[in-house]
């Protein structure tokens, strides 16, 4: 079954610039295209897309707060950042709101290909340059938190799958590496959250970075 995905852009010749692009991957079928965020929304509800490629400069609502919304009512549906804006601001709010991903438009499309199928995988995707703003926004932060879980809490197994979840890798390709099935890596994964009081991936390579299971 391929990931159905929604493309919302103001501009009509992106929207099929991406549906050219996206097209001619097999596993993707887009099932409708949005000009703003209040459209955007509307189709969410009509179309129940797995995706929704998100402009972030939509004429009505931003897509961040699209992005927001559509979360609240449909948290089964990734979002992802394709957008202009490179800034910490619009980078970190978009996260914030519940983005899976978040892809400039000067990427190669290799890579928003790559981010659409993370975030229908319930991955996280951020543009390398982009992550190194999270990475040292997460080790900036000092102090004034809550103490953290230790991974003592965890078992050998359970700091496996963190490590190579913290990397960006997929349930199936963990399963591969262990030799595992991937219900027993999901698991591990909803162990790992429940133990270390984790509620998305996005938090949890925040605590693999500091905790120097991989390096930033």
């Amino acid at each position: 079954m391929g990931i159905r995905l929604l493309l919302v852009d103001d501009h009509v010749v992106v929207r099929l610039g991406l549906r050219m692009l996206l097209e001619s991957e097999e596993d993707i079928e887009i099932v409708g295209e949005s000009g703003t965020g209040n459209e955007a929304m509307r189709d969410v509800a009509r179309l129940l897309p797995d995706v929704v490629l998100m402009d972030i400069g939509l004429p009505d609502i931003s897509g961040i707060e699209a992005t927001r919304q559509i979360k609240s009512q449909y948290p089964q549906t990734a979002v992802v950042a394709l957008t202009i804006h490179e800034d910490e601001e619009y980078f970190f709010q978009m996260l914030d709101a519940g983005a899976n991903g978040y892809v400039p438009k000067r990427a190669a499309p290799e890579e928003l290909i790559t981010a659409i199928r993370a975030a229908a995988a319930n991955e996280v995707y951020l543009y390398p340059s982009l992550a190194k703003l999270l990475v040292r926004d997460f080790l900036s932060q000092q102090g004034g938190e809550a103490p953290e879980a230790s991974l003592d809490a965890l078992t050998p197994r359970e700091e496996e799958v963190l490590a190579w979840l913290a990397e960006g890798a997929s349930n199936a390709e963990i399963a591969e590496k262990l030799v595992i099935s991937p219900k027993t890596v999901a698991r591990h994964r909803e162990n790992i959250m429940h133990k270390l009081n984790l509620h998305s991936r996005t938090e949890l390579v925040k605590y693999a970075i500091r905790k120097g299971i991989i390096k930033a």
